[in-house]
C-alpha cells in the first residue's frame, strides 16, 4: 500500500459517514475507501482514547503490529479542529484485519455496513445518476428549496467538467486546483472565496462548502464563471498551469462583466449575506435532522437498493413535521 497522501477529491458531504450515530471520515484513494483507523475504533469500543486503545491493541497482536505499515497508510483528512492532517486509514480489507482484534458486539453488524459503503460507492462510479439522487436527498433533508437544488446541481455537473478538463490539460490536483478555483471566483464576484465565507458569517465553520450557502443569483455566477473557464481552455487548448491561470482569469472576468451590467441595472449586489444557514443554531439543527434521516433509513432498509426510496420518505415526513412544528410556534 502506496505512504503517498493525496489531496481529498471527493465531495465534503462524502467524507464522514455515520455508523451508529458514529462519525466516521474516509476519503477515497486508488478506486476505494479508506477510512480513519481511530474513527473505527472508537465507534467499535467507545473508547474516551481510541489512540491509547491502538496502541494496547497492537501490544495484544504482535502480528497486526508486524504489518501496521503495510495495513495502515497516513492520508489527508479534516481533523476536528478543522485542519487537514496526515491521519492513519485502512481500506476495507486493513479495515476487516483490525476489527479481529477488537473484542466488540459491533464488529459483525460494522462489517456489514463497511462492505454496504464501499458498495454503494461502486455503484455510482457505474452509473453517476445514483450519486446524484444521493446528493438531491441530502439537500432535501436539509429542506433546500427543489430549484435552488436543481440549480447546485447544475453548478456541480459544470464543475466536474471543468475539472476533468484541468487534469487533461496537466494542471495537478490539490493546491494548482484551489489556485484556479479562487482565481475565478475573485473575477466573478470581486472578492476573494475567504471573504465571501466571512460575508456570509462561515469564517469559523472552516468544513463549510461556501457553495451550499449561495444565493441562486451567486450559483448562477459561479456556473457562469466556470463554465466560461472550461470553455476557453478548450479554445486555447492551454496547458499546464500557467495557461489555464489565464483560461481562469478570462472566465471569470466573463462572468465578472455579467454580475457588473446586472448590478448596474437592479442596483442590488450580487454578492450577499444570504444564507441558507444563517446561524450556528440552525446550523446544529441541519446537522441533527441530517443525522436522524440516515440513522432512520439505516434501521429501517438493510437493502441497499431499497435505501434511496427510505432515506426520500424519512426526509420528507421529517421536513413535514420541522414546518409543522414551526407553524405552531407562529
Amino acid at each position: 500500500m502506496s505512504k503517498k497522501a493525496a489531496v481529498p477529491t471527493t465531495g465534503a458531504e462524502d467524507r464522514v459517514v455515520l455508523f451508529q450515530e458514529k462519525s466516521i471520515r474516509r476519503v477515497w484513494q486508488n478506486k476505494e475507501w479508506w477510512f480513519a483507523v481511530t474513527d473505527v475504533v472508537a465507534a467499535l469500543t467507545d473508547s474516551q482514547d481510541a489512540r491509547q486503545y491502538i496502541k494496547k491493541m497492537r501490544s495484544r497482536d504482535p502480528q497486526l503490529d508486524a504489518n501496521w505499515g503495510t495495513t495502515c497508510t497516513p492520508l489527508p483528512l479534516l481533523a476536528p479542529d478543522g485542519k487537514v492532517r496526515a491521519t492513519n486509514c485502512a481500506n476495507t480489507e486493513g479495515i476487516f484485519r483490525i476489527i479481529q482484534s477488537i473484542p466488540s458486539p459491533k464488529a459483525e453488524p460494522f462489517k456489514r455496513w463497511l462492505a454496504q459503503v464501499g458498495y454503494e460507492r461502486v455503484k455510482e462510479i457505474e452509473d453517476p445518476e445514483l450519486a446524484s439522487a444521493r446528493a438531491r436527498e441530502l439537500y432535501e433533508a436539509k429542506s433546500y428549496p427543489k430549484d435552488w437544488i436543481e440549480k447546485r446541481m447544475r453548478a456541480i455537473a459544470i464543475r466536474g467538467a471543468l475539472t476533468d478538463e484541468w487534469k487533461a490539460r496537466g494542471v495537478a490536483e490539490g493546491r494548482e486546483y484551489s489556485i484556479l478555483t479562487a482565481e475565478i471566483a475573485r473575477a466573478t464576484f470581486g472578492v476573494t472565496p475567504g471573504d465571501h465565507k466571512k460575508l456570509k458569517g462561515l469564517a469559523q465553520a472552516k468544513t463549510a462548502n461556501l457553495r451550499d450557502h449561495m444565493t441562486d443569483l451567486e450559483l448562477i455566477f459561479t456556473m457562469l464563471g466556470e463554465a466560461g473557464t472550461t470553455e476557453i481552455a478548450k479554445r486555447k487548448d492551454a496547458q499546464g498551469f500557467d495557461d489555464n491561470h489565464q483560461a481562469a482569469k478570462e472566465g471569470g472576468t466573463v462572468a465578472g462583466n455579467a454580475r457588473k451590467e446586472l448590478e448596474a441595472r437592479t442596483g442590488v449586489p450580487v454578492v450577499s449575506r444570504q444564507n441558507y444557514l444563517a446561524s450556528s443554531e440552525a446550523t446544529s439543527a441541519e446537522i441533527g435532522v441530517t443525522l436522524f434521516v440516515e440513522t432512520q433509513t439505516d434501521a429501517l432498509t438493510p437493502s441497499v437498493a431499497e435505501k434511496p426510496k427510505t432515506r426520500k420518505r424519512v426526509a420528507a415526513k421529517t421536513a413535514k413535521a420541522i414546518a409543522d412544528l414551526r407553524s405552531k410556534k407562529k
